[in-house]
């Protein structure tokens, strides 16, 4: 018999955040932490992950920070695992990871293809199968999967990252129809300074897409209140789709 599953309170919910070691994820551990809940840091850069966690600590917050690579599902497990027996219940997991090396097709950068399959979907999956058999016995959680405006449209040089993106809509969707207890959102940022864009291998759309960030773009912090906005919701309201972008992008 498993002990029983402490309640949650709506001010105070136990949160996992993969790829919070900078960006978005980052943003949204530090802004969840200073609304009062309990964060859970995951990212491979465990020195990073656990110097955020720190300052969220100085700041009268409460954080971890545990070591995870979302490609590989024994490595998600035993985060959500530790997680689980750190604090006896996990409210929302963010599966906020992910990876854009943007190229041509014809490129056949093959390699960064699979590694935006294995990181922006996979990542996303093994992330539910880790949290969904716990948040089923709580009856209750709420998944959040970070797309993009790459969910919405596609681009040249973004097919692979857009196929990955409409791919997590998809998913999100089809949980949400199977789901009664469980809350699921999809949050897709527009252009948002973050270091997703070094990733690109590319100089020469490296290049363009910085310029496109320096003409119009928005903090990280803006993805993470819209995150903390559908986590703050009541139980019985779930909030499936937000797009939050800079207003003079097009």
């Amino acid at each position: 018999m498993h002990p029983p599953t402490p309640p949650a309170t709506a001010q105070r919910k136990v949160i996992l955040v993969t790829g919070a070691s900078g960006g978005i994820g980052e943003a949204t551990a530090r802004h969840l932490a200073s609304a009062g809940h309990r964060i859970v840091l995951g990212a491979r850069r465990k020195d990073r992950i656990a110097a955020v966690a720190q300052t969220i600590q100085e700041a009268g917050g409460q954080a971890v920070a545990l070591e995870l690579d979302v490609t590989n599902p024994q490595s998600m497990q035993a985060f959500v695992g530790s997680a689980h027996r750190q604090f006896g219940r996990i409210d929302v997991l963010v599966n906020n990871a992910g990876v854009m090396p943007l190229s041509l097709m014809a490129d056949l950068r093959v390699d960064e293809w699979n590694q935006m399959i294995d990181v922006n979907l996979r990542g996303v999956l093994h992330g539910i199968a880790a949290v969904l058999p716990i948040m089923r016995d709580q009856k209750s959680g709420h998944i959040i999967n970070v797309a993009s405006v790459s969910a919405h449209r596609v681009d040249p040089t973004a097919a692979v990252y857009c196929a990955t993106k409409f791919a997590v809509r998809a998913l999100s969707e089809g949980l949400r129809q199977e789901s009664r207890d469980l809350r699921v959102t999809v949050i897709s940022p527009g252009l948002t300074r973050t270091e997703l864009f070094d990733g690109i291998g590319v100089p020469e759309m490296r290049a363009a897409v910085r310029a496109m960030l320096e003409e119009s773009s928005i903090p990280a912090s803006a993805v993470a209140e819209a995150i903390g906005f559908a986590v703050s919701q009541p139980e019985n309201v779930d909030v499936n789709e937000l797009i939050v972008r800079p207003t003079a992008q097009g």
